[in-house]
């Protein structure tokens, strides 16, 4: 029986990131595709750029809790035993399937966002204690330099320093995973590191005595 829940858990948590918030967001309320502009990407932050705070939070916010009701889906058929290596192993495997989701969404014709919202939902399930630690980590950077990217690298990068300096878990798979999360997070934002070593990454807010060009939605931008 836990084979079918199993399975049902991750059929469900695919499905969930292929709700593809930044594209039906863009759609419905603004009649445009987000990844016909700005960065190109569907995720939140490029929602914000293109339209504006008002619908890129609640695309923020749906993104995350997408990845938390994923990892939560092992604990709701009790697929293990709460707390064990086993329950957060099952957790991961949600989590992945989740992230792929939100990757290449069914319903969005496979070209979904980079997953950093969904990710950090993924984690807050699993250890909320880390994952909050990063998020300071996040928001230190972004106040000091204005840039999602580097905030988003940043914090992957800080993860599994954290969770094995100062936290522990009984899954190895989890630090495994923890490391994982971390070179995904760079590699996925190669393009925006080119963009930051050429001084050519575009800030999300304009920091006091820096003039950032203005974005325009129909430029490429970077996330």
């Amino acid at each position: 029986m836990n084979l079918v829940y199993l399975l049902l858990t991750l059929m469900l948590s695919y499905l969930l990131g292929s709700v593809a918030t930044a594209v039906w967001a863009g759609k419905i309320f603004h009649g445009i595709d987000v990844r016909e502009h700005g960065s190109g990407n569907a995720g939140a932050t490029n929602v914000i750029r293109v339209l504006g705070w008002k619908t890129g939070i609640p695309v923020l916010l749906i993104d995350v809790l997408k990845g938390w009701v994923a990892s939560m889906l092992p604990v709701f058929f009790d697929l293990a035993g709460e707390g064990t290596a086993l329950m957060t192993n099952y957790q991961i495997l949600a989590g992945i399937t989740v992230v792929t989701g939100h990757i290449f969404p069914v319903f969005a014709g496979f070209r979904g966002g980079k997953g950093v919202a969904t990710i950090f939902g993924v984690l807050l399930a699993i250890h909320p204690m880390v994952t909050l630690s990063c998020l300071g980590v996040f928001l230190c950077v972004m106040l000091i330099t204005g840039y999602v990217s580097l905030s988003s690298m940043s914090a992957g990068v800080a993860f599994p320093v954290f969770l094995m300096l100062f936290f522990d878990t009984p899954s190895v798979l989890f630090k495994v995973f923890s490391i994982l999360v971390a070179i995904a997070l760079v590699y996925t934002h190669r393009k925006n590191i080119s963009r930051l070593l050429n001084g050519e990454e575009t800030r999300l807010f304009k920091k006091k005595g820096t003039h950032p060009p203005t974005p325009s939605p129909l430029r490429k931008e970077g996330e």
